[in-house]
């Protein structure tokens, strides 16, 4: 089959680029800079700023990131400090039948199952440390410059993969994530938790370090609920989280804004082509209910840079057989952690009475696995063995 490739370019850069990374997320800074670590020349595409009138409000966003992605990003020095990297010792998950889950750090051997990183402050360090990296140079243009290799991390709507015609396969939830922050009566104890009822799930996320009081609100819901929820006033919204999580902090004050996006399963048929690949939400997207999305974006970062670093000195960036060797990596996570996740959204909103009864039980007896739990978790973790 014939492989899609890049569309030319007039301009020829001098000295030119070892890698263009299209996209300016996590991802793409990560990834710029390990690869400049291995003195490669990186070209770091933006989209030009736009003009506006009125100041961006503050991002909401938090991920929670598993010990392989904080271990690649320490390696460049860009692990925010624990205010803004809250530890996660435990997490409780209940269901809406009397099924319960808890897991605790202390039995998988890390100090945390998790750390919950604030988006803006992360990716204000990564930005800081490539102003730093002579290697990298950072463009704001829609039209890249050529480079021996290309990588695609654009987000899910990523133009340059439209451009390649590579096809891509997307199972639209029918459900929306609505994101905030609220500050509690109770303090966190860094703890998160996650309910599921009717078809819903939240999860509060433990923010500003071991004492804190404020959690990062991801609540799964409706359209229609989201709409709803989107509207009513700030004391109204409380008081609905504050039922949905059963009181579990106390009073809620909102500390931030409501944010919205559609939820959906998606993955591309192709990760790599004629000296160019995927990598990121380009390449895939998952539902939030674990907490996965960004760990496996950066697990596609750690892929690259440890097949571009390992590979023979007389073998290209962009060698057919490197980003076969991706695509074949990358092809069997997504298998394991991006179609189980798939499973999981599936089994645990389902309405019908007979699989909510089924999955609480199940959900009781995960619990009376302590082996199963502690893999489980591990490999959410990023941990091997």
């Amino acid at each position: 089959m014939k492989h899609a490739k890049l569309p030319a370019h007039s301009a020829n850069p001098s000295p030119p680029f070892d890698v263009c990374i299209r996209g300016g997320g996590i991802v793409g800074y990560t990834l710029a800079l390990h690869l400049a670590s291995k003195q490669l020349r990186i070209a770091l595409v933006k989209p030009a700023p736009t003009s506006s009138a009125a100041p961006p409000e503050p991002d909401v966003r938090a991920y929670a990131l598993n010990q392989a992605s904080r271990g690649l990003l320490e390696a460049v020095r860009c692990w925010p400090s624990v205010e803004h990297a809250t530890p996660v010792v435990g997490m409780k998950v209940h269901g809406d039948a009397g099924g319960n889950v808890f897991f605790d750090a202390s039995h998988t051997g890390s100090e945390a199952l998790n750390w919950i990183v604030d988006v803006a402050v992360l990716e204000s360090l990564l930005a800081d440390a490539a102003r730093f990296q002579p290697l990298i140079e950072v463009i704001h243009t829609t039209e890249p410059p050529p480079a021996t290799l290309t990588v695609i991390c654009e987000g899910r709507h990523s133009r340059s993969r439209q451009a390649l015609g590579v096809e891509w396969d997307v199972q639209p939830y029918h459900q929306w994530a609505l994101a905030t922050r609220v500050d509690a009566e109770l303090p966190h104890r860094q703890l998160a938790e996650q309910w599921f009822d009717r078809g819903e799930i939240l999860a509060f996320l433990p923010m500003n370090g071991a004492g804190g009081k404020r959690c990062a609100v991801v609540w799964s819901v409706s359209p229609e609920r989201a709409r709803e929820l989107e509207k009513v006033s700030d004391s109204d919204f409380c008081n609905a989280l504050q039922a949905a999580s059963n009181d579990a902090l106390g009073a809620l004050t909102l500390a931030g804004s409501r944010k919205s996006w559609l939820l959906q399963h998606a993955l591309t048929r192709r990760w790599s082509g004629d000296s160019w690949v995927l990598a990121g939400d380009s390449a895939h997207n998952m539902h939030p209910l674990a907490g996965q999305g960004l760990n496996r974006g950066l697990a596609d970062a750690e892929s690259i840079i440890r097949i571009i670093g390992d590979r023979s000195p007389w073998r290209s960036v962009n060698d057919p057989r490197l980003l076969r060797q991706y695509e074949r990596e990358r092809n069997a996570d997504f298998a394991v952690m991006g179609h189980g996740n798939d499973y999981l959204q599936q089994i645990l909103t389902h309405p019908h009475p007979i699989l909510q009864t089924l999955r609480n039980w199940g959900m009781n007896r995960f619990e009376e696995s302590p082996l199963l739990k502690t893999w489980v978790a591990r490999r959410a973790m990023g941990v091997t063995g």
